[in-house]
This record gives structure tokens, sequence and C-alpha cells, in this order.
């Protein structure tokens, strides 16, 4: 039986419904590449039993899983309610990070007095509650008025599209978070609710100063974030981009989601970052066997722009169907890319490394020459490979390299199928000869493959040559 690589791949989010070693490998197979560790929820314990399983996974499958801790940051929420809490349009709430729930005084997990203004809008219940900030009454405490009737629940969340952070995202328990995450087997970390490039800028010192080798995703879903020149600054010094829909719909508004995805995405190919497309990919699949059209639809668009990766997120963390579900998008992704070109991108794609990235192209353009079946990559760092991506050619990305990082961080990669093998002089033409055996590539009689041989050493991406070769 032949095997088709996607070449949009999948991070789906693990929870109640997932925990567990036969459900990650069941997911793994049904085409997951990567798995997010979402650390709003909870613990330490439950962290290392999931890494652990999805480690043992790789060793079992043979497949590079690339695992992602997604930071809670300033992700404000009420605190312990006594009970559901009926409010009307017109009341008056006073939220109170020093208080205990008292009828309209509400708790919250951090203190708002520090940083809202009157005039400014609130919304509690993730977006169904409107309220507008009215008094700062105490150190710990401001008044806002209700404009819609609804219904307050503990720990739902809060959002503040007007409120300025002034760079204060990342939280005690954020710091906590990414000082376990760097002594542990984790490949990506996703700062939450950014502002500026200055945010990413002051994560990566602390992983570094940490130790830590993951890379960066930025997650935009802030009005902020995605102002034109901020939002280029934030692509340019990330490593990735979530387009964060769901809290970018209450922060900005549902209508400017579509265009800001496409945007960030056109930005991530221009200078050769992941984009990872996120929140309610395939929403009814939570309590669905099937996809409905408008979710179908939202995937393949995602697939035609040229994102890296679709998170899905309840859907396999709650769901009554993660498999299912992931099965269902691998099924869209395969149709979508066997029927439709990605779209070509507007800007000229800008990076660092001329002679790098000459050796990209240079390799793509002899692959559709030749129609060539596969490029295999030969890399260290995983540069080349990325680099390759980043043109989203049309045929699969094999990389093989002898870093388990680079192996893992390239799951979440466009077009990439990674491999963890030492390091020799013909570690690639080897690897064709294997998966050609394996059945890959619709058991063709002879294999066409661009190889491109890299040797890294000070130098990241030291590329020096490309050969054709007929197996």
């Amino acid at each position: 039986m032949s095997i088709i690589f996607k070449r949009t791949k999948i991070l789906a989010t693990l929870g109640p419904s997932t925990n567990s070693l036969e459900m990650i490998e069941k997911l793994a197979l049904a085409g997951a590449n990567g798995f997010r560790l979402n650390f709003s929820h909870g613990n330490n314990e439950e962290r290392d039993q999931q890494i652990a399983w999805i480690r043992e996974v790789t060793k079992k499958t043979g497949k590079p899983i690339a695992i992602l801790q997604d930071l809670q940051g300033p992700k404000i929420r009420p605190g312990k309610l006594n009970e559901n809490t009926e409010v009307m349009a017109g009341d008056e709430l006073i939220l109170d990070f020093a208080a205990e729930h008292n009828g309209l005084t509400i708790p919250i997990q951090y203190n708002l007095a520090k940083k809202v203004k009157p005039g400014e809008s609130l919304y509690i219940f993730d977006g169904k509650i409107k309220t507008e900030v009215l008094d700062i009454v105490s150190k710990t405490a401001i008044k806002v008025c209700v404009k819609n009737s609804g219904t307050l629940m503990s720990r739902k969340g809060i959002n503040l599209p007007d409120t300025d952070f002034a760079g204060d995202i990342l939280t005690k328990k954020d710091i906590a978070d990414i000082e376990f995450g760097s002594t542990r087997d984790i490949d990506y970390v996703a700062l939450s609710f950014i502002q500026s490039a200055e945010d990413i800028n002051t994560l990566r010192q602390i992983l570094i100063a940490n130790g830590s080798t993951a890379h960066i995703i930025a997650k935009v879903e802030t009005k902020a974030a995605i102002v034109d020149k901020t939002l280029e600054e934030i692509v340019q010094v990330s490593d990735g981009v979530m387009v964060a829909r769901g809290d970018l719909a209450v922060e900005a508004g549902a209508e400017v989601v579509p265009i800001v995805q496409r945007r960030i995405i056109e930005l991530c190919r221009k200078y050769g970052r992941l984009s990872i497309v996120a929140t309610q990919t395939m929403a009814s699949m939570e309590h669905a066997p099937e996809p409905t059209r408008a979710e179908v639809s939202d995937v393949s668009n995602a697939v035609v722009q040229g994102a890296d990766t679709i998170m899905l997120s309840d859907e396999t963390a709650n769901g009554e169907y993660p498999v299912e579900t992931v099965k269902a998008m691998k099924k869209v992704i395969l149709y979508t890319q066997a029927s439709e070109p990605v779209a070509p991108l507007k800007d000229k794609l800008l990076n660092n490394e001329k002679r790098h990235d000459a050796v990209s192209v240079a390799a793509i353009s002899i692959a559709k020459q030749l129609n060539a079946d596969a490029i295999i990559a030969g890399t260290k760092s995983g540069a080349t490979a990325a680099n390759i991506a980043t043109h989203r050619p049309n045929c699969t990305i094999i990389s093989v390299t002898s870093e388990a990082r680079t192996a893992q961080q390239l799951a979440l990669c466009y077009a990439n199928r990674s491999y963890i093998l030492p390091d020799s002089d013909n570690v690639c033409i080897d690897l064709a000869r294997d998966i050609k055996k394996q059945g890959y590539f619709k058991n063709k009689h002879k294999l066409n493959i661009v190889v491109v041989d890299c040797k890294e050493s000070k130098e990241t991406g030291a590329t020096h040559t490309i050969r054709i070769c007929t197996i």
C-alpha cells in the first residue's frame, strides 16, 4: 500500500479525551504531527507523563513528533464563584483581585486595577457578556457596567481589547512553566496575548538563560498585535506565528479574522517562519462524527493559503471523536493539495542568507523540471529543509538529521517528513532506497529525487551540493 505525505500538518491538543498512551498513538497514526500541551490546565506530573507517552510513540512508530508548550499568559479569568450568577444590562459589578464571591462582587485572578482605564471595554465569559470599565475603586478592584444580560461562571475567560499591558504579559505561572519546560523535551513554546515584538525578545532571553533550545511561537490574538508594522515585526523576531482565532475574534472583531489569517500566513512565508491556524477548525466534531461543510472549507482554505500547520483544540482535548477528527482533517488536506496549488505569494521572499536561499530555489526548480518524487535534504539545524519548505514545493521534502530536536521541530514544517539518522556520506541515498522499499510514492518502479547535501559547522545552513538521483 502506497503512503502519501500531507504537506500541511496537524497539531492536536491533548486533554481528558486523549490522555493516554493508546490515544496518543492512535492520533499519531491517524495523522497528527505534533501535540499541544495547554498549560492553562493540568499539572506538571500530567505533563511529564504526556511527554513520556509522546516520545514512546515516536520510538514505536519511527515518526518524529513535535511537542508544543502553550503558556497561559495573562488569560484573565474570574475566580471561584459560589454559584452561577445571572446579570442584567445596567448592573454594576465589582471585579476584585483580593475578594471572594459575594453577590455582584466577583473575584478575579489578576489585578486589573493596575492596568485598566475608565471607558475601556471588558468582556466576560469569552466574549459573551460585554461590560465597560466605570472606575478604579481600590488598589485591587474595578467597577464595570454590564451592557447585555447573561450568566457569570467560574473561571471563564475575560478579554480586554482596549487595555495596554505594556509588555507585562508573562505571569509568575508562565515563568514557572517556562522553567519546567526548559528541563523537558519541549520543541516549541507558544506565547499568549503578545502585543509587540519585544514580548518575543523577552521570552527568548528567558529561554536562553534556562538553556532551552525550543522555538518560539507568537500567538496573535490582540488588537495591538495586528497593526501592520507591529505584526510584521512580530513575525520577523519569532520562529513561528499562530493565528489564535478565538480570542482574536473577541479582542478585534470576528470580521477581521479571515483577513488577519491570510496576512499572517503570507508574512510567515515571506520571512520563512512557521504558520499555525488555530481555533474551531472542526469544532462541530467535538460532538459529531463528521465535520460541517463550512469547517471543511475553512481547513481547505488554510491549505490553499499555504499554512504550515492546522491546530485542533477542544476537538481532540475534550471531544467525543478525537481520532475521527484527525482523520477527517487529513482527508481534507490530502484532497486539497492534490486538487489546488498553494496561492502564489504577493511579496518577495526575504531570507538573510542569500546563498542558502539560492540553493533552495535551485533544488525546487530542478525538482519541478524533472517532475521529481521528492527533495531529500540533509540538515543539522533544520535550516535547509525549512527554507526549501518556504517556497511551497509541490513535492514531499524528506529531511534527514542526526538531531532529534531538529527532526521534531520539522514535524510541523510544511511538506517535511523528517528522519533521525546518524551522519554519513550516503545517508540521504540510503534513506531514499529504504522508503522506496516501504511502498512510498505510489510504488514507482523508478524514484526520481533531488538530494540537497548540507555540511553545517559554525555557519548554519552552509549547503554545498545538489545531486539528481534515480533509484
